[in-house]
């Protein structure tokens, strides 16, 4: 089967959807911050009820789900999934993993600069059943995860393009969802810490994955997966292969 022409949208489209998330974080955050931090009844709810039901079981459960979003755990799934979107092969997979690793790491720099700038307070340390640093807003673990999830989502997708890589993409996201909520249970972050960091993710991976994806096409003009246009021939595949001729009455 030859491959099939890749679907490009106009720069303009393709800015929607970052721009969407990123209008309503910024909306989310200045209604955080309406009332310097203090939280609303949507915040309390939540962290009141983590903290009555939270036994020792439970709590050592979230600290070891919760720790799947720190650490060097983040960095790995952004890895393997740049590996895995760019072919799984030395010429673009190690150079995709790479700059997946830098997508996330430049996603941590803007995350950590928002959470300066904005400084929310986080819930009383006496509620805390975790170790926790820095502002509130948005949330660290949440926002690591659910970008090193995006990243390894989209890799697997591009590998397993049938059921078995949609089953593992909606696994990564549970995961993400769940390290989210534990957050929450723990006592550390506001839930809207927690939305705030998933509107952030969002936003990054909506304008990195098509990033990624160009450079795994071949952006550079050496894949295959474009064609010239209609009746043109099919440049050289990801294997170097030549591509297919394809005649039109």
């Amino acid at each position: 089967m030859g491959h099939r022409p890749a679907v490009t949208l106009p720069p303009a489209r393709r800015l929607v959807l970052p721009a969407v998330l990123a209008v309503a974080f910024a909306a989310l955050a200045a209604v955080v911050l309406a009332r310097h931090g203090t939280p609303y009844g949507v915040d309390t709810g939540p962290h009141h009820w983590s903290v009555r039901h939270r036994p020792h079981g439970w709590a050592v459960a979230a600290r070891a789900v919760t720790a799947a979003g720190t650490g060097p755990y983040p960095y790995l799934a952004a890895a393997v999934g740049g590996w895995l979107g760019g072919g799984r092969d030395a010429r673009r997979g190690v150079p995709a993993a790479l700059l997946a690793l830098l997508a996330l790491l430049a996603g941590q720099v803007l995350r950590t600069a928002l959470m300066l700038l904005l400084h929310r307070s986080r819930p009383p340390v006496v509620d805390w059943a975790a170790h926790a640093s820095g502002h509130a807003f948005p949330s660290g673990h949440s926002a690591s995860s659910a970008m090193a999830a995006g990243v390894l989502a989209w890799g697997l997708l591009r590998t397993f393009p049938g059921a078995v890589g949609r089953v593992a993409a909606w696994a990564c996201g549970a995961v993400a969802l769940l390290i989210g909520l534990t957050r929450v249970y723990l006592g550390v972050h506001w839930p809207t810490d927690v939305l705030g960091a998933w509107l952030f993710a969002g936003c990054w991976m909506a304008v990195v994955l098509p990033a990624l994806s160009a450079y795994a096409d071949g952006g550079d003009g050496s894949s295959g997966d474009r064609m010239d246009g209609p009746g043109g021939a099919a440049g050289p595949g990801r294997d170097g292969r030549p591509g297919t001729q394809t005649d039109t009455p």
